[in-house]
């Protein structure tokens, strides 16, 4: 029975790669379902799959993520782990394809949810902006922000894992070491650069398109955009990481984990010998 991927917006669901990756569940906003049905719709999935890992972005409205912990609130349910990431929308669309990957893998429920935060550090997530004038994701600083008034001015920004500004044909974004393929995803800016500069000096193997989510545009503080992120398409490498790292017990729910804190209570190890081994993990190239 495959753990249960969920998010919080469609447009988070990205096409699968292959025909045995699941799709993910959708939990919808407060004013788009009431409370009754959204807790009757989490009751089916923990029937259905017995654990549910919920991903969903740090820009989440507030009334959005107040949602989600009282529906497992009024479960009074220790199966259902909330992931609050501070990705780009597309950087947390392509984490949660790669957990749907893993989730019918022969992986517990806590080991899917804590390698969230493992493989998030394998996503460069970042974006080609016409406008840095409203960009607070990262540090930007008074020229830059003064630049960006200029008319033609483009900036490559990237938000994951290393904050990085530059500015187009004035430097390059640091990309992965490793690799990877590209999904992009166009709002109002047109220009080539992602594929035609970037994804070459990323060596990127393959590049894809996908919608451009729609909390991608108030993310990056514009609509004049093209988004991107760099993943690990494959499972068995996916698989590889996390089973690389050690496992442990959760001291406090006793579920299953890897790194230093558990997915669905957010407990950490307290024996610092316990985390062993996950630094190795987040720090070596598949």
């Amino acid at each position: 029975m495959p753990t249960a991927i969920a998010v919080t917006s469609a447009d988070l669901v990205l096409p699968p790669t292959d025909h045995q990756t699941p799709s993910a569940a959708l939990l919808h906003a407060p004013e788009d379902q009431p409370l009754d049905a959204a807790v009757a719709d989490m009751s089916v999935l923990l029937e259905q799959h017995g654990y549910v890992v919920a991903l969903y972005p740090a820009s989440l409205p507030t009334a959005h993520e107040r949602r989600l912990h009282t529906v497992r609130a009024v479960l009074e349910s220790d199966r259902v782990a909330l992931l609050k990431l501070d990705l780009p929308p597309l950087g947390v669309a392509v984490l949660a394809r790669q957990l749907r990957q893993l989730s019918i893998c022969d992986f517990s429920a806590g080991i899917v949810a804590s390698a969230a935060r493992l493989l998030s550090h394998y996503i460069h997530a970042g974006a080609l902006l016409g406008s840095v004038a409203r960009l607070d994701r990262i540090p930007v600083s008074l020229r830059t922000h003064a630049k960006s008034w200029m008319p033609g001015s483009q900036f490559g920004v990237l938000a994951h894992p290393r904050p990085q500004l530059i500015r187009i044909g004035g430097g390059e974004l640091a990309g992965p070491e490793y690799a990877t393929q590209l999904v992009l995803a166009r709002g109002q800016l047109q220009s080539e650069w992602v594929t035609g500069t970037l994804a070459p000096a990323w060596h990127v193997r393959h590049t894809h398109e996908a919608p451009l989510p729609a909390d991608s545009a108030r993310w990056w503080g514009t609509a004049r955009l093209i988004e991107f992120a760099a993943f690990l398409p494959d499972v068995s490498v996916l698989y590889q990481l996390v089973s690389s790292v050690r496992r442990e017990v959760c001291t406090w729910c006793g579920i299953q984990l890897i790194g230093d804190r558990c997915g669905f209570c957010f407990a950490p190890l307290t024996a610092p010998a316990s985390r062993t081994g996950a630094p190795r993990a987040l720090t070596a190239g598949p």
